[in-house]
């Protein structure tokens, strides 16, 4: 399910920018050849996940397609998270204004036709599912053209309610498609994601690079880590979720981890979006179809993101 880190993993990243998708754009841009960015409503609403998208590939001067999509869930309402990245999904930096427009507004078609035009790539998901549930509705032949789904979410605990990750509780039903497809999976829950946080000292690591990428990132790690640190009772700072999803398939090194079946619940007010992750040592457990991440080690990511941001940032 993952690729050797002597080669460049190709990659269509769809995400909801937010802090830690940011990230991982950085990170995608310095270890994979990225095929094009794909947006989703998440985070915040679609126009301004879009926007920041456009925002970060205009500060790593990227060429590739940015392509929005879905304006929101399946099935539930739209839900966001500006309790937790602000309300522009990147509070906390002076973003410089992007030049170039948005490629496209067909986000699903976009991944149908490039799959197929491009085979053996890899979807990267740090949002909501969405796009990608309808993707493999509109095109069943999807897995055969595709390496796998690393995706961002879920855990055996959560974070939007107490069962349930934002991502996997922002368009359940997505998710329960993608997670029960079939297809090579990697789940970067919130039990690895939470080992990978922005401390002090790991911002000043950022704050110490010269150049426009590095102190866009400061000034959102300052914003997102002292969120973190307000709401909870043990952070040092903010969980870098989305990067982990990138590092999963371009250093699997970095990580402990165990092949799991995994479901995903659709309904009730705590369990919606909840992930069912089978730990038993029954022999008749189901059969895994999910390769879930447990541990990471997070100075070595860590180090990886720095060179990362380094790699993208320009003298002012």
């Amino acid at each position: 399910m993952t690729s050797s880190t002597t080669t460049r993993p190709r990659i269509i990243l769809d995400c909801d920018p937010g802090h830690d998708d940011a990230v991982a754009i950085v990170v995608a841009a310095h270890r994979c050849d990225i095929v094009g960015i794909t947006t989703v409503a998440g985070n915040a609403p679609l126009e301004r996940t879009a926007y920041n998208a456009r925002v970060m590939r205009h500060i790593l001067d990227l060429d590739v397609p940015v392509v929005s999509g879905a304006a929101g869930p399946l099935v539930v309402p739209p839900a966001f998270a500006g309790y937790v990245h602000g309300e522009s999904g990147l509070d906390g930096a002076d973003l410089p204004e992007p030049t170039r427009p948005l490629d496209g507004t067909d986000a699903v078609g976009f991944i149908i036709d490039t799959v197929r035009a491009d085979p053996g790539c890899h979807l990267v998901v740090t949002g909501p599912m969405t796009n990608i549930a309808l993707a493999l509705r509109m095109a069943p032949d999807l897995g055969d053209h595709i390496a796998g789904i690393s995706f961002m979410g879920g855990g055996t605990f959560g974070n939007r309610t107490a069962m349930a990750e934002f991502n996997l509780w922002a368009d359940p039903h997505a998710a329960a498609i993608v997670v029960g497809s079939g297809l090579p999976l990697i789940m970067a829950g919130l039990d690895v994601t939470h080992r990978f946080q922005a401390t002090p000292e790991r911002i000043e690591r950022v704050r110490a690079i010269d150049g426009r990428l590095a102190a866009v990132l400061s000034g959102l790690f300052d914003f997102f880590s002292a969120n973190y640190r307000s709401r909870h009772d043990d952070m040092a700072g903010a969980a870098v979720h989305d990067p982990l999803a990138v590092l999963a398939i371009t250093d699997p090194a970095l990580f402990t981890m165990r092949d799991r079946f995994v479901d995903v619940m659709t309904e009730g007010h705590h369990t919606r979006g909840m992930t069912i992750v089978d730990q038993r040592t029954l022999v008749d457990r189901p059969a895994p179809n999910c390769t879930v991440l447990d541990d990471v080690d997070a100075e070595a990511a860590w180090s990886i993101t720095i060179d990362a941001i380094r790699a993208g940032s320009r003298p002012e």
